[in-house]
């Protein structure tokens, strides 16, 4: 599931709370119908859970596992990357990673 950037967005998104379809898809610019598509698919894999209200869907990560196992995987693809991860810069507290040293 994680490896669609698309969905790696949604769930990036819902990390921050609960979001309707539409409000998703112009975080990510996508098209409503497309973020359906995708979220489907991350409600069968039970990452993200839906309820009804009214004609509109709202859409949230299933639960504290789901949504630390996103954190983990954007962090981790941040550190294939060159230099500091966004998320040791935002801490302040490393300013110097030693690929040697990274167990």
């Amino acid at each position: 599931m994680l490896s669609d950037a698309t969905r790696v967005r949604l769930l990036w998104a819902l990390l921050d709370g609960e979001m309707t379809v539409n409000d998703l898809a112009e975080a990510v610019g996508k098209s409503p119908a497309g973020v359906s598509q995708h979220l489907a698919k991350l409600r069968l894999a039970r990452l993200v859970r839906s309820r009804k209200q009214g004609n509109q869907a709202f859409y949230r990560i299933e639960n504290s596992h789901a949504g630390q196992l996103v954190e983990d995987a954007i962090y981790h693809a941040e550190h294939s990357s060159d230099g500091i991860p966004e998320h040791h810069r935002a801490s302040g507290a490393v300013t110097h990673l030693d690929p040697a040293n990274d167990a």
